[in-house]
């Protein structure tokens, strides 16, 4: 399915999307970039600014279930500009912090604010609006959203070096109240009371079925996001472990963007021939070969430039993957409600990562980060495994 196969509903709502979504993920990575900044204003330790990310996907975990009935209900544009506005107070609230409490609180406020903005509720919009062609709309989505480290590190440094850190987190609020919260308004479409009363009915009387596979899903789809989400948060962290200087770092972890869109896109292009099983089973084999690359590698710029390329094409298709695999086992009534479920586990296990993986950086070295690394990857690609010999037979006869 490419472009061409989608109405002008589907093209609008991809482009608001993509627009907030970049800028969404884009935004909340400033540990990514500020963390020791901001670790020395506050008097923090690293891990601690880490752990604003960690509050962010703990808190999105825990709200994705809980707005299901909103969603089916109120409708999504009408959650998403809700969230939009929050996301306004919390960058706003992290921009006059003054120690680890406020700005916990403020990266809960961004978290409550995610849940309603980000991953979840963007793929539940396309659902709805792309219907059969919602494998295509997500992956079209995901040719875009995967730039936003690209793009948003390298404009929170510029941002941090000019007005400071506090100053990014306030121009980052006013882009939520100037950008975000009108695309919102303006350029997703609205749903009849009508359809939204249907709506809501078949999500509260869809169901969860063959809950071991629901269970073999999530923990698959949690092991790559230990991983994936864990080493965006510390990869400029990681690279100056082996021994790059910092614009240096920050030069290669940009880079790493564009090749996760590459991947995306070759899953694109290819119309939708592979499901999200048989493209998490290629994608997932190449994470295990990138760290292993670094782990006997010299820290050469082509050692670290061949880890980048295996890691990106790796966890770039990965993503596609996290998002479709429940369109493998799920209908559109199933989808939403079991991808609320699957972000409570995939947040919590996102949530933890950076703190486990930064404390593994600074107390064992980039070594022992990247042997726990492979190991989750490995055991990943195993439950994919399995998970193919369950596909309904219609999805595997295709």
């Amino acid at each position: 399915m490419r472009f061409s196969g989608f109405d002008a509903k589907i093209i609008r709502t991809l482009f608001v999307l993509a627009i907030t979504q970049v800028i969404g993920w884009g935004t909340v990575s400033l540990p990514a970039v500020i963390g020791r900044q901001v670790a020395t204003d506050l008097d923090l330790d690293l891990s601690a600014v880490f752990a604003g990310s960690s509050i962010l996907y703990v808190v999105m975990g825990l709200c994705s279930p809980l707005l299901t009935p909103a969603f089916a209900q109120t409708g999504v544009p009408k959650i998403m500009i809700a969230g939009g506005t929050l996301a306004a107070l919390g960058f706003f609230m992290l921009s006059v912090s003054d120690g680890a409490v406020l700005y916990f609180i403020a990266w809960a406020l961004l978290g409550i604010a995610g849940s309603a903005t980000l991953t979840t509720a963007a793929y539940i919009m396309l659902n709805e609006v792309a219907g059969p062609s919602a494998k295509s709309a997500i992956g079209a989505l995901m040719l875009v959203t995967g730039l936003s480290s690209s793009i948003f590190w390298p404009t929170t440094a510029f941002l941090s070096e000019t007005f400071g850190w506090r100053g990014a987190c306030l121009t980052y609020g006013a882009v939520m109240v100037f950008v975000c919260v009108p695309l919102y308004f303006f350029g997703l479409p609205q749903r009849s009371s009508a359809s939204a009363q249907a709506t809501l009915a078949a999500a509260v009387a869809a169901t969860i079925p063959r809950k071991s596979t629901f269970v073999l899903m999530v923990i698959a789809i949690a092991l790559n996001a230990f991983v994936t989400f864990g080493l965006a948060a510390v990869l400029i962290e990681l690279l100056q472990a082996e021994g790059l200087p910092t614009s240096q770092a920050i030069a290669f972890g940009s880079l790493l963007g564009v090749i996760q869109v590459c991947a995306r896109g070759l899953d694109f292009i290819g119309g939708g021939r592979w499901d999200g099983i048989t493209t998490g089973l290629v994608a997932g084999a190449g994470l295990p070969l990138a760290m292993l690359l670094l782990i006997f590698g010299d820290a050469t710029y082509w050692t670290i430039g061949g880890f980048i390329l295996l890691y990106g094409l790796g966890s770039g298709a990965l993503a596609v993957s996290r998002a479709t695999i429940p369109l493998v086992f799920y209908d559109k009534a199933e989808f939403a409600k079991a991808t609320s479920r699957i972000a409570l586990p995939l947040n919590l296990i996102s949530a933890a990562s950076p703190p486990i993986l930064v404390g593994l950086l600074t107390r064992f070295g980039s070594q022992a980060l990247l042997g726990v690394a492979t190991i989750c990857s490995l055991a990943a690609l195993l439950i994919l495994f399995l998970l193919s010999r369950r596909r309904p037979s219609d999805v595997r006869d295709s």
